[in-house]
């Protein structure tokens, strides 16, 4: 598929690039007689304002595994998918308001660092090599690859030459200015993630309602396949073992929010970098408001283009351009770039933006964390401890490229993966139960031990695994499939969790019976007291998600 991208597009898109580029090195200049210290360079100098805390947060999280990944379980699932995005909205209000603050107390740069105070170095190095194998083999590359597949569907640029444009993109303002350029030309990528998004959205419905608007196409899909609105699906539903029924809201989607808003250190980064505890959680909020609209841009088109595809009228309403790429079951992240050729002249260029504004985004966010936990946690505990604070700065620059190198190298590997969202959230989800324990514990019980996080964590694995292979694998022609059937991956992550806290409970007792653990968090009285702009912000968000998912039940 190679849509006619006009000169109006080109402008468009080349005007963003100038703009974040432009903004981005602005931020990054050094100040007439000053160098860049690990403060500023990892943590922007500890001086972000909420609104820049919370647009930031969004644009890290937000990026081709969600305008293309889901869009496509959109495309496949429909509206349950969502329950990510607004699950997380609330995960987002409990990570604010019991998490910042113990974070925010202990001064920290790194998740890891944490785990250094609380535990061990030992544990602390063990979780900061997982975690940046993570980054680059997972994360990073997986952005690449979907971005890359975008490009390559729309545009009809080699998958190779889109991945390393984007990766130039996205290092040529964040390798040099840290997480002050990131954060701040993240402003800029979520109003254009969101607008570009919503241009999309509307130009599906519109076709989808025979040009009669943005509700009416709503109404129409709505009519059209009601099952793709179900939030809570049914065992009978093909979909059922990606998102378990009630288990999406008492289950393991808990574990994955919690790991990756409270735990992931791309995320939590903007968040230890705000002026104040009651900006960061201001800011946390904006994000949590922010997160309840973007199944409008990000699932709702999918939802568009499976009714498109399946009406020969609409379909051939669209013409000749309507039959390249058509997405179909096996293919269903081609739905989004689908839609997209789509768009006219001048809008194409706003929505391609869009897109590469929430993949260069988050691909910065990823670059500088990595690049915070290989310097603080890696080299200045490890290699080199006396390093001066521009040996630093720069050593986290040679490691933000020497990670963008790997992951391009890595990206086109992933091909031939159907509904990318959830093969990142499955394998992500074989080792954040552990972490997830370790920490919850860690914050929360003061008999926690070093032994018995490093237990826990490692005994995490061979237990995940366990119910990921399943008896299709261990168990196959042994008579056991009954006693042990093939699990959910969301159930099977609360389970691992679970199994892991009481690892880590047996071993900890056995060693703090009768105490609490040296290094055991003393909880301050009103240490989660939180202002009154947070207490109603968080209550009517509550309110509406109760809403949405009495509805869409």
């Amino acid at each position: 598929m190679n849509t006619s991208f006009e000169t109006l597009d080109y402008i468009v898109f080349a005007l963003y690039a100038v703009i974040i580029l432009g903004v981005g090195l602005w931020v990054s200049r050094d100040k007439e007689g000053e160098t860049k210290s690990a403060e500023d360079y990892f943590l922007a100098s500890k001086s972000l304002p909420w609104w820049a805390i919370g647009a930031s947060l969004i644009a890290a999280n937000i990026s081709a595994e969600q305008f293309i990944g889901m869009s496509g379980s959109g495309f496949a699932v429909g509206l349950a998918i969502a329950t990510y995005e607004w699950m997380a909205a609330l995960t987002l209000i409990i990570v604010g308001k019991f998490f910042l603050p113990i974070f925010i107390k202990k001064g920290l740069y790194t998740i890891p660092e944490f785990v250094e105070k609380r535990f061990s170095s030992q544990l602390k190095t063990i979780l900061a090599v997982f975690w940046i194998g993570l980054y680059v083999f997972v994360n990073l590359a997986s952005v690449m690859y979907l971005g890359g597949l975008a490009l390559q569907t729309i545009l009809g640029i080699d998958m190779l030459t889109g991945v390393i444009g984007l990766a130039a993109f996205a290092a040529a303002y964040s390798l040099y200015g840290g997480l002050s350029a990131v954060a701040w030309t993240d402003i800029i990528q979520v109003v254009v993630l969101v607008l570009g998004g919503l241009v999309t959205t509307y130009l599906a419905l519109n076709t989808v309602s025979g040009g009669a608007g943005f509700f009416e196409g709503l109404s129409t899909i709505y009519a059209a396949v009601p099952e793709k609105f179900d939030m809570i699906l049914e065992k009978s539903n093909p979909e059922y073992m990606n998102l378990p029924g009630i288990g999406v809201l008492i289950g393991g989607m808990w574990i994955a929010n919690l790991y990756y808003w409270g735990f992931n250190q791309y995320i939590i980064q903007r968040t230890l970098a705000a002026k104040s505890l009651e900006e960061s959680q201001k800011g946390i909020l904006f994000a949590a408001g922010l997160k309840m609209i973007i199944p409008i841009i990000v699932v709702i088109p999918g939802i568009a283009a499976y009714v498109i595809v399946n009406d020969p009228t609409l379909l051939g309403s669209l013409g000749e351009a309507g039959m390249n790429n058509i997405p179909a079951a096996g293919a269903a992240d081609k739905a989004y770039p689908w839609l997209m050729q789509f768009l006219p002249t001048g809008l194409k260029g706003i929505a391609i933006a869009a897109l590469a504004a929430a993949i260069v985004s988050s691909l910065a966010s990823m670059l500088n964390s990595t690049a915070t936990i290989f310097t603080m946690d890696i080299y200045k505990q490890l290699i080199n401890p006396n390093a001066g604070e521009q040996q630093t700065v720069n050593v986290g620059r040679l490691s933000a490229l020497v990670a963008l190198i790997i992951a391009t190298i890595m990206a086109p590997l992933l091909g031939g993966i159907d509904q990318a969202f959830q093969f990142i959230q499955e394998y992500t989800g074989v080792v954040s139960p552990g972490i997830l324990a370790v920490f919850v514990l860690g914050l929360f019980w003061k008999k926690t031990s070093n032994k018995g996080a490093i237990y826990g964590a490692l005994a995490s694995i061979p237990i995940a695994l366990f119910f990921k292979v399943g008896p299709k694998g261990w168990a196959s022609g042994s008579g056991l499939e009954d006693l042990f059937p093939t699990l959910p991956f969301l159930d099977q992550m609360g389970l691992t969790a679970l199994l892991s806290m009481a690892v880590i409970a047996l071993v900890s007792m056995r060693e703090n019976k009768d105490k609490d653990d040296d290094k055991g968090i003393e909880l301050e009285d009103g240490i989660f007291a939180t202002s009154p702009t947070f207490n109603v912000g968080a209550f009517a968000l509550m309110i509406v998600l109760a809403g949405l998912y009495a509805f869409f039940w």
